[in-house]
Formats: C-alpha cells, sequence, structure tokens
C-alpha cells in the first residue's frame, strides 16, 4: 500500500467514503465482507460513529486470524465494543474464527471458496441481504483465475451487491516494472498483476465476472478531490521534496467500485 501519509490518507479516505455511501443507501440494513482484513480497524471506527450493519464479517489466512484474535482478547478497546452488542455466552472464539450478533472473523483461504461460503454461513451470513465486499490489495496477490472466481462467486452470491476493491493500476510502464522488480527482489510476487494494467483493465475485470457497473479513479485523481483542509493538515506533517516521484507513485494506485442490483436503493448512483 502506498508507503507515505498522503497515500495513507487518500486510501482511508476513498474507501471510507464508499463504506459509507453503500451504508447510507441501505440504511445500514446489510452485511459487509472485508476479504484479506488483516489487523484493519473499519468495525470500529463504523460503531463510534453509529454506522453498524447488520453484521460485519473480516476474513484472513488462519495465522493472520489468530493474532487479530489475540489482540482483541488483550486490548479491551477492541474487546468491550464488541460485547456491548451481545451477552458473553452469544460470542464464540476459537483460535481461528470469532463470531458474534455484529461482528465475525473468520480464518479461511479466498482461493477455497467452497470453504469461504461454509464459514460465511455457519456465521450467519445472509445472501438475501444487500452486502458489500472490500478487498484492499488483496486480488493483485491471487492468479488472474483465482481473482475471476472470486469475483464472480461475490457477484453470484449476492442479488443486492458492491465490490471496493483497492490495489495497483497502470503497472505496464516503466514505473510499474520497477515496482514489480523491487518487490519480486524482497520474495514479494504480484500473481494477478497482468489485471492491473490500466484502470480500463480494472473495470473490465470487474464487468466480465458478473458485476453490473464498475467505476475507477487512480489515487492522485481521488488525492485532488479530497477535502482541502485535511490536505493542508496532512502536508503539514510530512515534508517531501520529490513531489513527482508522489505523483508517480499514487498514479500506480487505484480506488475500484462495482455494483450489481439494487436499482431501487440507487446503488449505481454511488460515486467518489
Amino acid at each position: 500500500m502506498l508507503p507515505c501519509a498522503r497515500g495513507y490518507f487518500a486510501r482511508v479516505h476513498g474507501v471510507s467514503q464508499l463504506i459509507k455511501a453503500f451504508l447510507r443507501k441501505t440504511e445500514c440494513h446489510c452485511q459487509i465482507i472485508n476479504l484479506g482484513a488483516g489487523m484493519d480497524t473499519t468495525f470500529w471506527r463504523l460503531k463510534d460513529e453509529d454506522l453498524l450493519p447488520s453484521k460485519y464479517f473480516e476474513v484472513d489466512f488462519p495465522m493472520i486470524v489468530t493474532r487479530k484474535l489475540h489482540s482483541i482478547k488483550c486490548k479491551p478497546p477492541l474487546s468491550s465494543p464488541i460485547l456491548e452488542l451481545h451477552s458473553e455466552d452469544t460470542l464464540q472464539m476459537d483460535g481461528h474464527i470469532l463470531d458474534s450478533k455484529r461482528y465475525a472473523v473468520i480464518g479461511a483461504d479466498l482461493r477455497d471458496l467452497s470453504q469461504l461460503e461454509e464459514k460465511l454461513k455457519k456465521c450467519n451470513m445472509n445472501t438475501q441481504l444487500p452486502t458489500l465486499l472490500i478487498a484492499e490489495c488483496v486480488l493483485v496477490y491471487m492468479t488472474p483465475e483465482q481473482s475471476a472466481n472470486l469475483l464472480k462467486w461475490a457477484a453470484n452470491s449476492f442479488e443486492v451487491a458492491m465490490f471496493i476493491n483497492y490495489e495497483q493500476v497502470n503497472m505496464g510502464d516503466r514505473f510499474g516494472q520497477i515496482m514489480i522488480e523491487n518487490l519480486r527482489r524482497r520474495q514479494c510476487d504480484l500473481a494477478g498483476v497482468e489485471t492491473c494494467k490500466s484502470l480500463e483493465s480494472q473495470k473490465e475485470r470487474l464487468l466480465s465476472n458478473g458485476w453490473e457497473t464498475a467505476s475507477a479513479v487512480d489515487m492522485m485523481e481521488l488525492y485532488s478531490k479530497l477535502p482541502r483542509a485535511e490536505v493542508s493538515r496532512i502536508e503539514s506533517l510530512e515534508f517531501l521534496d520529490e513531489m513527482e516521484l508522489l505523483e508517480q507513485l499514487m498514479q500506480h494506485y487505484c480506488l475500484c467500485w462495482a455494483t450489481k442490483g439494487g436499482n431501487e436503493l440507487g446503488l449505481k448512483e454511488i460515486t467518489y
């Protein structure tokens, strides 16, 4: 992900705006599935803002989930908000799963869709509810076939849905190739990089895998639309003498979103 305060702020702000737009359209009568969630804290931020969906799911590899559940157990600021929503006797937790009335964390491999669906349903995923799926720097680590299967599964599983994807773009130019080479030297291979050639290829991937609408912006364009007061605050915290390098970097990450169904809710109108 973008290794600077400005890039981080742009990503968080962009994803957050789309999440809140979906929650407003559905009046929070929906569910959110955060794919490859890692140590993300969106659930707690939404609770603080009284914007929780009917249920919030997080999915990641079992090893990552074990670490997150340990943090939740050991840190009252994380565990207390969960316990406030339901009594302790309804809170189920073991090494690879936490399930409660409004929040679930599941250890699963996103490439194994039958296992993923089984575990989500065990935690009361409701395929009849409008569903928002989020993937931040996740699909690019899967092969194009694997990510296509995940996108198809998501589009086919829910009648009304939205998908948010944040990852690399414009990776076919020289700057993109240098990024790929640097990551490879760190033993970090982007298995799905061929789908990240352009904003058009990002949108086409969504449309060809069952989604009805698709939009995409690079992070430099998104950054230019951020509230000026917030931009000034962030820029005052971080001195950069290589603005051209920052612009190049931000032009190689993008925010994409797609919708399916939900015409009566106005999901197609969601934009950044």
